[in-house]
């Protein structure tokens, strides 16, 4: 038997969550056209590259070389988009008390290490049955933070003059561009593992986030044991 659950995602969630996605995809694509004007950041030991951020073919074939001035108008347009969506998304989450299921628990830091081994399959027991577990609640609350550090780094490299107290903040122009590029990463990080929670769920979690509802199995409910007929002796 299957029951359908409403509400499983609220409508202001669902179009928070939908506007995002797009939206942050364009700034980071219009990121890397930025980027490529000046692209310092590797990993090294010594004068060995372990990893380039990024090597010249990717900018080649992706076809981002030589569009800086495309690349800023995207970024500077999509960043009033994804500021605004932001701001009515907390203001939601306060609003309605959402923010009791994302914020992250006393316990969430020591409960995600849980979360990761059942992900990874070793640990068999299942978890909690919650919302959000402890490492989606700490995840989610990161990538807030992780958007207003974008902004206020993004904005201290945009205008290092009008604002240079608080370029000064992040360290100057180039520790707040390393922290600004480094956020960028984190996002992709969360963008991989997030598609690849929402696959691992399945069809059933994805529709929940479109269109609100969730489909559960209950098991019918067994039939009453029948007894058997009293037997008859002479």
């Amino acid at each position: 038997m299957k029951r359908i659950v409403e509400n499983k995602h609220p409508l202001a969630i669902r179009w928070f969550h939908w506007i995002n996605f797009p939206v942050l995809a364009i700034m980071i694509w219009s990121g890397l056209l930025i980027y490529w004007a000046w692209h310092p950041y590797k990993i090294q030991i010594g004068s060995f590259v372990l990893i380039e951020f990024f090597p010249q073919w990717f900018f080649k074939a992706l076809k981002l070389p030589r569009r800086l001035a495309e690349g800023m108008a995207w970024h500077f347009v999509f960043q009033w988009l994804f500021i605004i969506n932001g701001i009515l998304y907390v203001a939601y989450t306060a609003i309605s008390g959402e923010w009791r299921y994302l914020l992250p628990k006393r316990s969430s830091f020591r409960e995600a290490w849980q979360v990761v081994l059942h992900d990874l399959g070793i640990r068999k027991t299942p978890l909690p049955v919650e919302k959000y577990n402890a490492a989606q609640r700490i995840a989610y609350s990161a990538i807030i933070v992780m958007g207003l550090g974008s902004f206020l780094t993004g904005l201290a490299i945009y205008k290092p003059t009008q604002v240079w107290w608080l370029t000064g903040l992040f360290g100057g122009y180039e520790m707040a561009r390393l922290i600004h590029f480094a956020l960028t990463i984190g996002y992709v990080l969360f963008f991989v593992v997030h598609i690849a929670q929402v696959i691992k769920a399945g069809w059933n979690n994805f529709r929940s986030m479109v269109a609100g509802f969730d489909v559960v199995d209950e098991a019918a409910p067994s039939p009453a044991p029948v007894s058997p007929p009293p037997t008859i002796t002479d």
